[in-house]
């Protein structure tokens, strides 16, 4: 067991950048533990005092953020894992000075109002090569990448054709603006890391102290793993809640996939098919409410949108979404003819919530003060509170002091890859302020898609996945948030309904080959071949590539302006569709579906999808025909009668 755990591990650092740090001891262990509970506790500090001004908590924020990261992540693949390295320190070291540098000449920066000295600019270069330095270590190259080609826009705009020309901007304009205001570095995706994320990934490392991983299994083994294909479905039902106290699909894969792959295989999935599950199924874990991916907090200054209601939008995309994996996964297990598990290989639900079920206290206790109409940060605060109480409540899941240390230590660390990919999208906000690029682009695009909504949505979808192919849903987000969705709502879509479209096609780079990393975790667990594994787990996910385009024709499904009965026929007519999808790309509904009825059944679900009178009553119409002709089939079967071989 010891051995397997030691191998999903190393799956997690291969895959996972942010897990491949230095596991230091001695002296330089009890250092970086010592400044990663510092981190945590700042952090609970100024979110119940509310004590700093905006640029001041982002400026310590980053900080701690890359000091840490300098002294946890080498320079190099080939960095060890168990010495410092020098260089590392010192550049742990001027990450402080450089980030201090603000804090200490805040006023007389203020004071200055622009008129930036040579020492000023010093500094604010050093600042963007460090942050750009920590992003590759941490995060990797196409982020860098991005971000470096934006600043070089900022100052060979004026050597760039047509819409994308301008006058082009100063070196010192540049590191003015990326590094001593609060529209570059320190923007709206920094602020949003300093004051929400951290707190709910700090909650998140809380809430997994407790023990609530493993509740989570034995839950979805008591409630699934009965049913038809009880271990796929197991995966399934695990994941989705693994989403709440964890922001990554690879992290997901491996700690769900540690139990849930092995059983499937058992079972009689391939592997690679157990891993495509697992692997659709953890990467939703991002867009499952209450608390989703760490792009949805910054959705909410994008926007404008309190975060409850963006919790509220995502309900029903997430539940055709899963709903789209659990449909498929039971149809290939009656087609495979797959039974669940028995009564004694699960446990007893009753029993379990006895034992356990006071681990979904801080849970609740979240979805309350943010109901309530308080911030997501006091939410989070109340959130990690609720949790160390809740654990007391039985001496089973009670928190020592240690685990209580140990637990604001995995919570700075966790939060480092979306600490230092936040600064690094700043670049990019701050070369759309700086140069009006982000408009121009959105107008561009528009303007290539010939004003079609679909086209443009299209190439929004191929962007977003390109994006996420090397970058972190984060910073996948920031740019298509201040370039593609800007497009789709000059088009008339509802802003938040534009802004959720990129947010999901982000998130599904995660299983789209050649680069689908969370598919890659899985497969490194299931032993199969990873681009078929790949294309398994899109193909299950199949309802991620269409529920955007559902919500952006049917802005209802997000409840826009709407009530129970304006939803109810497009909810009604969209879990219809996802089920004849569902069916038509396994083959299977009652009995096998010849090739022909595949195509029909799957474009019935289409028209299901799309919204309009016409087009559902199309749909219905196909659904009752499969109905009738599935029911012929069967009742032949039945009789021991054959039907014509190409059937």
């Amino acid at each position: 067991m010891q051995k397997n755990e030691q191998g999903y591990q190393e799956i997690l650092k291969k895959y996972d950048r942010e897990s491949n740090f230095r596991m230091m001891a001695g002296s330089w262990g009890k250092a970086i533990f010592l400044l990663a509970i510092a981190f945590s506790v700042f952090q609970l500090y100024t979110g119940f005092t509310g004590l700093l001004g905006a640029q001041l908590q982002r400026a310590i924020h980053l900080s701690f953020a890359l000091c840490l990261v300098f002294l946890l992540f080498p320079a190099t693949k080939k960095g060890s894992r168990q010495k410092m390295a020098w260089s590392d320190f010192l550049l742990a070291v001027l990450s402080v000075v450089t980030c201090l540098y603000i804090v200490v000449n805040f006023r007389d920066l203020i004071q200055r109002a622009g008129d930036f000295t040579p020492t000023d600019l010093v500094f604010g270069g050093i600042g963007i090569l460090l942050v750009l330095e920590a992003a590759r270590r941490v995060v990797g190259l196409p982020i860098v990448i991005v971000g470096g080609s934006f600043l070089l826009y900022c100052f060979f705009g004026d050597l760039f054709p047509g819409f994308l020309n301008h006058r082009g901007f100063s070196v010192e304009r540049i590191i003015s603006h990326m590094w001593f205001t609060t529209e570059g570095i320190f923007g709206i995706p920094l602020g949003v890391s300093a004051s929400f994320i951290f707190l709910f990934l700090l909650f998140g490392a809380f809430l997994d102290r407790t023990g609530i991983g493993l509740f989570f299994n034995d839950l979805a083994l008591a409630v699934a793993g009965r049913s038809t294909g009880g271990p796929a479905k197991v995966a399934i039902f695990s994941s989705a809640l693994q989403g709440t106290i964890s922001g990554s699909s690879v992290a997901n894969v491996v700690g769900s996939g540690a139990f849930s792959i092995p059983m499937m295989k058992r079972l009689g999935y391939k592997p690679s098919f157990a891993a495509g599950v697992e692997a659709a199924a953890s990467t939703g874990g991002q867009i499952m409410p209450p608390i989703m991916g760490a792009a949805a907090f910054l959705m909410t200054e994008f926007t404008g949108t309190p975060y409850i209601q963006i919790v509220i939008a995502a309900t029903i995309p997430a539940m055709l979404y899963f709903s789209g994996i659990w449909l498929m996964v039971h149809f290939e297990a009656k087609k495979l003819g797959l039974r669940g598990l028995t009564k004694e290989e699960v446990p007893s639900f009753k029993l379990l919530m006895k034992e356990r079920g006071h681990l979904l206290i801080p849970i609740v206790v979240i979805l309350g003060v943010l109901l309530s109409g308080q911030t997501p940060t006091r939410a989070a605060l109340y959130g990690i509170i609720a949790a160390v109480l809740a654990a007391a409540i039985k001496r089973a899941t009670r928190m020592s002091v240690k685990e209580i240390f140990l637990a604001l230590e995995q919570g700075a660390r966790s939060a480092l890859g979306v600490a230092v990919a936040t600064a690094a999208a700043g670049l990019i906000v701050g070369s759309v302020t700086l140069t009006g690029v982000g408009l121009k682009m959105a107008t561009g695009l528009v303007a290539l898609a010939q004003n079609e909504l679909i086209l443009t949505m299209f190439f929004t979808m191929v962007a977003s996945i390109i994006l996420g192919m090397g970058a972190p849903t984060t910073a996948n987000y920031v740019i298509t948030a201040t370039i593609a969705a800007p497009a789709l709502v000059q088009l008339g879509v509802p802003v938040l309904a534009a802004h959720m479209f990129a947010f999901y096609f982000g998130i599904i780079a995660d299983i789209t080959p050649p680069v689908a990393l969370a598919a890659f975790a899985a497969s490194g667990i299931a032993k199969s071949e990873p681009i078929i594994t790949g294309f398994q787990a899109s193909r299950l996910a199949l309802a991620a590539f269409i529920i955007p385009y559902m919500f952006v024709m049917s802005p209802e499904l997000l409840l826009i302006d709407t009530d129970f009965f304006g939803v109810l026929p497009a909810l009604a007519s969209a879990v219809l569709g996802m089920v004849l999808i569902g069916a038509g790309a396994i083959g299977y509904f009652k009995e096998a579906l010849p090739i022909y009825m595949r195509i029909i059944t799957f474009i019935g679900g289409l028209m299901l999808i799309k919204p309009g009178i016409m087009t559902d009553i199309m749909g219905v119409g196909i659904f009752v025909l499969l109905i009738v002709t599935q029911n012929m089939k069967r009742n032949k079967k039945d009789k021991g009668l054959s039907l014509p071989s190409n059937y």
